[in-house]
C-alpha cells in the first residue's frame, strides 16, 4: 500500500504494529488468522528500563498502527511513548494509524479523565519536575482521539 510520505519512510517490514496495555492478545491473533504480519510486543520490561530501540524500529517498520485504548493503557509509561513515537511515523511518514476504544469513554482519554486521569496523577507524582513529559503524552492522547477510529461500545 503506497502512501504520501514527508520524507522517506523506513523499509516495511510488518502490516501492523499493535500498541496495547495488558495480556489479551485476541487483537494479534485474529489478525495472524487473516494472514496480517502483526507485530506484538511480548517483552516484559522491568520497571525503569527503556523501551528498546528494537520495539521504536518496529513502530518505523510497520505500515499501520493499531491503538488499542483499554482501561490499563495510561498506566503505562511504555504504551505513553509508544504513543508519542506511532503519531511521530504518522506525521513523518504518513503511517495509518488507527485508534481503538476498548471500553473506554473516548472523551476520557481526550481529557484525562476517569480512570485515565487516576492513571495521570501517579504519573505526576512519579515525574515530579518533569511536566514536559506529561504534556507530550496528554497531547498524543488528545491527537490520537481527533483520528477516525472504532468504538467497541458501538462496533465490534
Amino acid at each position: 500500500m503506497a502512501v504520501a510520505s514527508s520524507s522517506a519512510s523506513p523499509q516495511e517490514k510488518y502490516d501492523v504494529f499493535l500498541s496495547f496495555r495488558g495480556a489479551d492478545t485476541r487483537y494479534y491473533a485474529a489478525l495472524c488468522q487473516k494472514h496480517i504480519n502483526a507485530f506484538m510486543d511480548d517483552e516484559e520490561l522491568e520497571r525503569g528500563e527503556q523501551i528498546s530501540p528494537s520495539l521504536l524500529n518496529a513502530i518505523e517498520q510497520s505500515n499501520i498502527s493499531l491503538i488499542i485504548f483499554s482501561q490499563g493503557y495510561a498506566s503505562s509509561r511504555w504504551c505513553l511513548e509508544e504513543l508519542e513515537k506511532i503519531l511521530e511515523c504518522m506525521d513523518r511518514y504518513g503511517q495509518i494509524v488507527m485508534p481503538v476504544f476498548y471500553n473506554i469513554d473516548t472523551s476520557d482519554v481526550r481529557n484525562q479523565y476517569g480512570i485515565f486521569g487516576d492513571a495521570f496523577a501517579k504519573h505526576e507524582e512519579r515525574f515530579k519536575g518533569r511536566q514536559d513529559v506529561l504534556q507530550r503524552w496528554r497531547s498524543a492522547l488528545r491527537k490520537a482521539t481527533n483520528l477516525s477510529g472504532f468504538d467497541s461500545n458501538v462496533i465490534r
